[in-house]
């Protein structure tokens, strides 16, 4: 019987480590979504923050099965262990499975996604113009996000903000000098744009981010499954 490649052997360990390395990139990533401020905090004020973490929990979980799959890799891979093999190659296919049926879930219903955030954004302009303490909090995250991203008021600019345009008004302040960006709002020069283009964008930035990472995984899986299987027959020969 042929003994099993000692090339191919520690080539299987190598992907499975750069795999398992992936798997922690992927968990940081997640995190670094998940608790980075921006549009999220804006949108997800009141009962709707669960819908938009959802993208980034899915990514954390994922992460953290990568690592463990790359783990089973190199150990089936080193041990020359046929049932650690076939964990990893089932792992991987049923992950890549999951991948196809959240990108098609995700295909059909970005129109109800990108309708349930501007219903958000819309309903949450309401708040800028609130006196009570409870919108104190998203006042403030919205006068943050005014200030990095140049905009201001989530729909109708300076005007969203009411009676609270003076205590604010300096997140939403232009330079006079930037006469293309700005127009006047009770004597005071502010951003013309709006907040939901920017909100917009954030999100479109980070959804980019998951598509651009499940593509390379879909990929470097393919290969895993395909390594872990040569492997697993070349063991069945010895």
């Amino acid at each position: 019987m042929a003994g099993v490649s000692g090339c191919l052997k520690y080539s299987m360990f190598i992907f499975n480590f750069l795999f398992w390395l992936c798997g922690v990139l992927i968990l940081g990533i997640a995190i670094w979504v998940r608790v980075s401020p921006g549009g999220d905090e804006i949108i997800s004020y009141g009962d709707s923050s669960v819908h938009f973490r959802v993208p980034a929990n899915i990514l954390i979980s994922v992460g953290a099965i990568i690592m463990i799959l790359g783990f089973l890799g190199c150990c089936g891979a080193i041990k020359e262990s046929r049932c650690l093999l076939i964990l990893f190659f089932i792992g991987l296919l049923l992950i890549l499975l999951l991948q196809v049926a959240a990108g098609i879930i995700g295909a059909v219903f970005r129109p109800e996604y990108a309708r349930i955030v501007n219903e958000t954004l819309h309903e949450e302009a309401k708040l800028l113009s609130d006196t009570g303490d409870a919108a104190v909090k998203f006042q403030k995250t919205i006068a943050e996000f005014e200030e990095v991203f140049k905009c201001c008021g989530l729909v109708n600019g300076a005007a969203d903000w009411g009676n609270n345009f003076e205590k604010y008004y300096k997140s939403c302040e232009c330079p006079p000098n930037s006469n293309s960006s700005c127009a006047i709002y009770e004597g005071k020069y502010v951003y013309k744009q709006t907040c939901v283009s920017s909100i917009n964008q954030y999100l479109e930035k980070h959804i980019i981010i998951v598509i651009g990472i499940a593509f390379g995984l879909a990929v470097i899986e393919v290969l895993g499954m395909i390594f872990s299987m040569i492997l697993f027959c070349q063991i069945g020969e010895k």
